[in-house]
């Protein structure tokens, strides 16, 4: 996204069908990152990840995956995992199912221009706004991946400010919501490298978001 704010707490027409948790129960959050890939953030973000050794998922705009089609297969190539997070970052809130599959479907087709036969499994509304997109998602094969804590970043604050949301907000078994593209995400970069190392000193634990909806 560039300026408008999503919903801080990820509820914003949230459905029942939307995963918010992680796949292990306990000290473990997952990393998700929106609106890339970026020309410029999204590589330095994958250096932080590789110097700590976590992996993410990054949940991409369609439109910038056909642009930077060498980061997409960046990311793939760190072991990360991919997201649909649509083809122009529309409000779906209002939309048909039609409508809807077919705007997941070219955003797929786009993201594996760049790396034919990856696997999408997850998709995430742009904004929050579910609507009917849950449902198709799922017929596609994909899960609808909410969050649980989002650092607010789309309008940066300065690095110390994130880092501190994500500290302040995390629970056991959370995904986190952040950004790689949309805007200038050197804040968010800085925060996850300060964040990392953190997080691992107080035990936490970083893996994926689950696949299927259980109780937080």
């Amino acid at each position: 996204m560039t300026t408008t704010a999503e919903d801080p707490a990820g509820r914003l027409g949230r459905s029942t069908s939307v995963v918010e948790s992680t796949r292990q129960v306990g000290s473990y959050l997952a990393l998700t990152f929106d609106d890339g890939p970026h020309p410029v953030h999204t590589p330095h973000l994958l250096s932080v990840l590789r110097e700590h050794k976590v992996t993410a998922v990054f949940c991409l705009w369609g439109a910038h995956a056909l642009a930077h089609p060498e980061i997409v297969r960046a990311i793939v190539a760190e072991g990360h995992t991919l997201g649909n997070h649509g083809m122009h970052h529309d409000d779906m809130t209002d939309w048909d199912e039609e409508r809807v599959r077919a705007d997941l479907e070219q955003t797929s087709a786009a993201i594996r221009a760049a790396v034919p036969g990856a696997a999408v499994p997850y998709f995430r509304a742009p904004f929050g706004n579910w609507g009917r997109t849950p449902a198709v998602a799922r017929r596609l094969g994909m899960v609808p991946l909410g969050w649980r804590v989002a650092a607010e970043d789309w309008e940066p604050p300065g690095t110390q400010e994130l880092v501190h949301r994500v500290e302040s907000r995390l629970t056991p078994g959370a995904v986190v919501l952040l950004h790689d593209g949309g805007g200038d995400r050197s804040q968010t970069v800085e925060a996850v490298r300060a964040l990392l190392p953190r997080l691992s000193a107080r035990g936490w634990h970083f893996t994926g978001p689950a696949r299927s909806c259980r109780a937080a």
